[in-house]
């Protein structure tokens, strides 16, 4: 029995689609690349003041900054000590340098995705329609590979910090959003009649009562935000982000063994640094709220 040839577009249909949407696209970027870059201006001088006062600064300083940060956010000597050790062993070996850039470049990606996030999540929280709307988004982005990124944030910005920043945070934000909005739509009903009983209106509501309340799932979401934004660093050095991830990159096209290892275990350190203090922070207030709310 012969098969049915399945129907598909001619290859000259095919090659017109490809060159509507390329020439489209094109025409986008240049009557609007301009102006899209220099939206972006204030967020990458932020990130080249951090990079600078990251990497002039002292080492002893940062490592005490750094630990007091982790200190005040876990409660735990442990993870403090862990996270001086681990940046001595970074610095030790000619790796402290990239490191700053890596962490200044995840941190300012992160407070981007939370600027960003958390107001989508709320809305979302608020509307199923407006849930219904994203949610399909949120699945495309956590799904697209992450190559693909690239493609148009270079076609509009070039190559450099904004571009690389820009797939790190469309890559990293879904996270964000959806835990937000989980963590509002979780909080109890007879506690936002409570707060209606005692005349809270809508902002109010959001403002003393669901935000607080879905704070420890907010934090997960930041979590996870932080670790896929260090997972798309060495994806994002192939368009000039510069640190721990090009110098991967670079191993990779050499075939330097060592070099790879030691700066992929650089980053893992950073992740764990970030996830055991991120983490800790999340515990602490998941039981803040059941002591204050059980």
């Amino acid at each position: 029995m012969d098969w049915i040839e399945f129907p598909s577009l001619g290859r000259s249909e095919l090659l017109a689609i490809r060159k509507a949407v390329d020439g489209a696209f094109r025409d986008f970027t240049r009557a609007y690349g301009e102006y899209l870059e220099r939206m972006f201006d204030p967020v990458q001088d932020f990130l080249v003041f951090l990079e600078h006062l990251l990497i002039n600064s002292p080492w002893p300083i940062i490592l005490i900054v750094f630990a007091a940060i982790v200190y005040l956010l876990s409660r735990s000597i442990k993870i403090a000590i862990g996270t001086v050790i681990a940046l001595v062993l970074i610095g030790v070996f000619g790796m402290w340098e990239n490191t700053m850039r890596t962490i200044a470049m995840v941190t300012v990606c992160t407070m981007l995705a939370i600027f960003v996030g958390i107001p989508i999540g709320i809305f979302m929280a608020r509307s199923d329609r407006v849930q219904a709307f994203f949610n399909p988004i949120l699945d495309l982005m956590q799904t697209m590979p992450s190559f693909v990124y690239l493609i148009p944030v270079v076609m509009i910005f070039g190559i450099g910090k904004v571009p690389g920043l820009i797939a790190v945070v469309i890559y990293a934000i879904p996270p964000m959003i959806r835990l937000t909005n989980l963590g509002i739509r979780l909080v109890d009903p007879d506690v936002l009649e409570a707060a209606d009983a005692f005349g809270s209106n809508a902002r109010q509501k959001l403002v003393n009562v669901q935000l607080p309340l879905a704070l420890p799932t907010i934090m997960a979401g930041i979590n996870q935000t932080i670790m896929m934004a260090l997972s798309m660093v060495v994806v994002a050095s192939m368009i000039g982000v510069r640190g721990l991830g090009q110098e991967v990159l670079n191993a990779i096209n050499n075939q330097y063994l060592f070099i790879g290892l030691q700066n992929g275990l650089a980053i893992v350190a950073v992740a764990i640094i970030f996830d055991r203090a991120t983490q800790a922070y999340g515990k602490r207030l998941q039981k803040h709220s059941e002591v204050v709310h059980g």
